[in-house]
């Protein structure tokens, strides 16, 4: 059974998720989500009728704090924390790159994902291209998927996917839409790795942002599709020369207006922006270019 944890972030409703997935030795958790929502966490692992030290692996797709920051905490409870050799280093050694996000987050840095400690080593696996964890009567199958990181991993159990970020952003009725963050983005190991999931040929994915859908060839088409609207409408900006609060500004209506048409209500607009803030996208996909064009 997969139960679908809310972690309520910043006070939105299905805006990050954690999934447990119940095995015949013990539950496995993928995504911990951040550290400012672990009493969430808590609470929905105890209502799907275990306590967190019943968790003895977690699977994480990458290390960006809103899908791994409370790992550290997991492993204090035992917890053996499975990542791309990519991160994992940033996991038992993350002062850099909490330096680095102190920089964009600043003053909200410890109220969006509050406190980030160190990992033993000796909790961390290194989970290589196509490695199967076998926790009791499930395998868990880890596709290396850049694009979005460097260090993503997608988890297929059986005909079922998690998909991290490489699948995008999509919450309720709401379109498919892509996150785009510093400092990792590449659109074209992007496409190849939407083309190794549309080749799995899951059942279902499920996104952290967030949730459970079944139409997976027409989400992939649809992500494919507005990623490349994403990046060729930054690279339009670029060329304009707009300065950095007009682009942000221009490109935050450029993600609203369709939600606007589709009748979303502010709150559920506010939904889409906390999983995948517009300024993000605007620095992570300009670097994208900039790099393009060194």
């Amino acid at each position: 059974m997969i139960h679908v944890i809310d972690l309520h972030f910043q006070k939105n409703n299905e805006t990050i998720a954690a999934f447990l997935v119940e095995t015949s030795e013990g539950p496995v958790l993928i995504e911990t989500g951040p550290h400012s929502t672990f009493k969430y966490l808590q609470e929905g692992v105890e209502k799907a009728g275990f306590k967190l030290e019943d968790i003895r692996h977690v699977l994480l797709s990458h290390i960006h704090f809103d899908h791994a920051g409370a790992a550290w905490a997991m492993a204090e409870k035992g917890a053996k924390i499975y990542v791309h050799p990519f991160g994992a280093k940033h996991m038992a050694e993350p002062g850099k790159l909490t330096e680095s996000a102190r920089k964009i987050y600043k003053e909200m840095m410890d109220i969006l994902w509050g406190d980030i400690r160190p990992i033993d080593e000796n909790l961390i696996h290194r989970t290589t291209d196509q490695e199967v964890i076998t926790v009791g009567d499930k395998k868990f199958q880890a596709w290396h998927t850049p694009g979005h990181a460097v260090h993503h991993i997608a988890w297929q159990l059986d005909d079922v996917i998690f998909t991290g970020d490489v699948a995008g952003v999509r919450i309720g009725r709401g379109p498919v839409v892509p996150p785009c963050p510093p400092p990792d983005i590449n659109i074209e190991h992007w496409i190849n790795s939407i083309n190794i999931l549309r080749k799995i040929n899951p059942a279902k994915i499920y996104l952290t942002h967030y949730g459970a859908y079944e139409q997976v060839t027409e989400h992939l088409d649809q992500l494919e599709k507005q990623l490349h609207a994403y990046a060729d409408t930054i690279k339009q900006m670029m060329e304009e020369g707009l300065e950095m609060s007009a682009m942000t500004k221009r490109f935050e209506e450029f993600v609203a207006q369709p939600l606007r048409e589709l009748g979303f209500s502010q709150e559920e607009i506010a939904q889409y922006h906390s999983a995948n803030p517009a300024y993000m996208s605007v620095t992570g996909l300009m670097r994208y270019w900039k790099k393009k064009q060194a």
